[in-house]
C-alpha cells in the first residue's frame, strides 16, 4: 500500500519544479506586460511624462522624469523618479519614489517617498505606467494638504511665495 501511495504523489523535485515554472511563468507575464507598457508610453503624445528600464536586461527597474505641469509652481521643473515593480505586479502597485528633491506635501523631503492613493490602498491592476505618471505630474499642483508627508510644505501651500523659496531651495540641491 505504501508503493502505491507514494508512486501517485507527486515527489518533492517535481513539486520544487512546478513551483519554479509556475514563478518563471509569472514573471515572463509580468515582463511581457511591462514590455507593452513601455511601448505605449514610447508611442503616447502624453506631455511631461517619460520611463524607460534602468537596465537593457530589467523590465523590474526602471527610472523616469516628471516635469512640472503648466500654470502651477512647478512649471519649468524636472523631477527625476525610480520604479521599481514588484514580481506580481500589476496585482500589487509599484514602489516609486523622487529621486530630485522634491518640496511638496505629499512627498518626503529626506526620502522621496509619495503619499498617493492610488499607489496605496487605491491601487487597481489596471493602472498603468503612463496613468501612474500622469497622476504624479497631477499631484504636483494640485496636492492632498489634508495627509501630508511634508507638513511644513503643506503649511506653506497657500503662500506662494514663500513656498515657492523651499521648493527652489531644495530642488537646487541637487
Amino acid at each position: 500500500m505504501e508503493q502505491l501511495t507514494s508512486s501517485l504523489a507527486p515527489s518533492r523535485s517535481a513539486q520544487k519544479s512546478s513551483v519554479t515554472a509556475s514563478s518563471q511563468q509569472g514573471a515572463g507575464s509580468v515582463a511581457k506586460r511591462l514590455s507593452n507598457e513601455l511601448m505605449t508610453l514610447m508611442m503616447s503624445s502624453s506631455p511631461g511624462i517619460s520611463a524607460f528600464p534602468k537596465n537593457d536586461g530589467n523590465l523590474f527597474e526602471w527610472v523616469g522624469t516628471i516635469e512640472g505641469p503648466p500654470e502651477t509652481i512647478y512649471a519649468g521643473l524636472s523631477f527625476k523618479i525610480s520604479i521599481l515593480f514588484p514580481s506580481n505586479y500589476p496585482y500589487v502597485a509599484p514602489s516609486i519614489k523622487f529621486d530630485t528633491p522634491c518640496y511638496h506635501p505629499n512627498v518626503d523631503i529626506t526620502g522621496g517617498v509619495i503619499c498617493l492613493d492610488i499607489l496605496q490602498d487605491k491601487w487597481s491592476a489596471v493602472y498603468s505606467v503612463q496613468t501612474i505618471l500622469l497622476s504624479l505630474q497631477s499631484l504636483l499642483g494640485e496636492p492632498n494638504n489634508a495627509s501630508p508627508l511634508n507638513p511644513d510644505a503643506a503649511a506653506l501651500w497657500n503662500k506662494p511665495d514663500a513656498f515657492k523659496v523651499q521648493l527652489l531651495k531644495h530642488y537646487r540641491l541637487l
